[in-house]
């Protein structure tokens, strides 16, 4: 994603996330509803939009449910296998392709309640 691109808030809450865990959320990105996944690991929180690169379909089966396999996730349309620390596909249809960085630091994470 270019650095100029805005990205707002989350458009639903942002659970505090657990180490290792995966969450969907969705933000706004330049005035656009998009799906994002958060992932924490090592302290620190990473986010990918939630679009495989193979069909640029969700990789969640039921938003916000993901197939995982130790340290990758798995798309659930086709089983693309991406890398939990890099984003990159290591298996399946869209091998070496990446999923699609988010900057965290450009994440205004808000809870409402």
């Amino acid at each position: 994603m270019p650095a100029d691109e805005s990205v707002i808030a989350p458009l639903n809450p942002a659970p505090e996330l657990e180490e290792n865990s995966i969450c969907a959320v969705n933000a706004l990105i330049n005035g656009e509803d998009v799906p994002i996944i958060l992932h924490r690991r090592n302290g620190k929180t990473v986010a990918w939009v939630n679009v495989c690169p193979h069909q640029g379909r969700r990789l969640d089966y039921d938003p916000g449910r993901f197939l995982r396999e130790g340290d990758h996730l798995i798309c659930a349309a086709h089983g693309a296998t991406f890398s939990l620390e890099s984003g990159e596909c290591v298996s399946g249809p869209c091998r070496g392709e990446s999923l699609q960085t988010v900057p965290t630091d450009a994440l205004k994470l808000e809870t409402t309640g």
